[in-house]
């Protein structure tokens, strides 16, 4: 409940901040893709440290505290606001704050449910809440839209900032005791430690790919969806409106794929489910660029349904494994560094996808971002799962202790 509040209140921030920007203070849309830019370069700037410092803390206190942070740093703009005091500048540093917190939430939230969940119950439970995740992310956009419309696109934050608050009290309600910290880890150097989350990841052979296919994967997507909206809009000739709605199909593909992970890794195994998914789902994204209006808009949303069926399935699955796969006192590094390598390629995709299509047109910029995503399940299948059913439980102890 706490992680799902906590998710919709990020999902409304990012839609609500660049609405304030625009409606208020009159941006253009470089500052919008600063302010944009701002939420995700705090996994650039603190992801690593950001991991090794979760490490060595409780992790439900410090996901209240980040709710708390949160929270504040949203009151602080209508605040402003009303005081007449409200610059760009600030919507920057907020954004930047909202960002960090959300990395170190991010962040402890996937090591504390290992302590919530067994391993039993560790994969049904990542499926509900990748579900309750895809689903904030279809209703966010929506509820910010609904709340700047009520309430004026200033006041809407003080009802984001009370989603934080409600997740925080949720939080504060769960009685599990997490074990206690790892005395050594405090000698230990922060360099050296997010050192050991590094290797730990370099180095493993079921880790490594697993990062590198969610760079590529997100470098691709993040390159069409950058400028999908405007091949929607120009080259197909929609409404906004209707671009709206093509664009949640993505999300309720997650949504679907959520609700029966559990079902196809237990039918066909982690691994061999894993690949099934990617290799039968991925390819469908070469179906957007074909889109067309009137009959042929079927085409993007089956295509946007079934890459978010598929991406919905391996995110269950790939954090599902690292929970029980990881050592606990390494699981927040671990963590840490697969999102900061993931999420890095975010804001270069979106860059690149928007110079493509400047320079080439917007329909051939989705071909080619689409062609990478439709054959990324080859680096993958180059992985040792290509010959296992099922991702291992646990590392084997000989090499469950990255040495500094």
């Amino acid at each position: 409940m706490g992680e799902t509040v906590s998710g919709l209140g990020n999902s409304v921030t990012v839609v609500a901040l660049p609405l304030i920007a625009v409606v208020g203070l009159d941006a253009g849309s470089t500052a919008v893709g600063l302010l944009t830019a701002a939420v995700w370069l705090p996994w650039l700037l603190v992801g690593l440290p950001a991991g090794a410092w979760v490490d060595r803390r409780r992790k439900r206190p410090l996901m209240i505290a980040c709710d708390l942070t949160a929270a504040a740093a949203l009151v602080s703009v209508p605040a402003a606001a009303w005081l007449d005091a409200l610059t760009f500048q600030q919507l920057v540093v907020v954004a930047l704050v909202c960002g960090t917190a959300a990395v170190c939430f991010d962040t402890a939230y996937h090591a504390y449910i290992r302590f919530v969940l067994d391993g039993r119950d560790l994969l049904e439970g990542n499926a509900k809440l990748q579900g309750s995740a895809a689903a904030t992310q279809v209703a966010g956009p929506g509820v910010a839209g609904l709340l700047a419309q009520a309430l004026g696109a200033v006041t809407a934050l003080v009802a984001d900032a009370v989603t934080f608050l409600v997740s925080a009290v949720c939080l504060r309600r769960i009685g599990v005791v997490e074990p206690d910290r790892d005395p050594d880890a405090e000698r230990t150097s922060l360099r050296r430690q997010i050192a050991e989350g590094l290797r730990f990841v370099g180095r493993d052979r079921y880790l490594r790919p697993m990062v590198t296919w969610g760079a590529v994967t997100n470098l691709a997507l993040m390159g069409y969806q950058a400028v999908q909206v405007v091949f929607l809009v120009r080259t197909v000739g929609l409404n906004p409106g209707m671009v709206g709605l093509l664009l949640t199909s993505g999300s309720a593909g997650a949504i679907v794929g959520a609700l029966v992970a559990t079902r196809i890794s237990r039918r066909f195994g982690t691994a061999r489910g894993l690949l099934l998914l990617q290799l039968t789902t991925s390819p469908f994204v070469l179906l957007l660029p074909m889109t067309t209006a009137g009959p042929g808009l079927l085409l993007f949303a089956t295509g946007s349904f079934l890459v978010g069926f598929g991406i919905s399935v391996a995110n269950i699955v790939v954090g599902t494994f690292r929970q029980t796969y990881c050592p606990p006192h390494l699981l927040g590094r671990v963590v840490a560094t697969a999102m900061m390598i993931n999420h890095s390629t975010i804001p270069l995709g979106s860059l690149l996808g928007g110079v493509l299509g400047d320079a080439v047109g917007y329909r051939p910029a989705m071909w080619i971002m689409t062609g990478v995503v439709a054959p990324s399940w080859l680096i993958l299948v180059m992985s040792p799962m290509r010959s296992m059913r099922d991702l291992p439980q646990a590392r084997k102890p000989e090499h469950a202790h990255v040495k500094g």
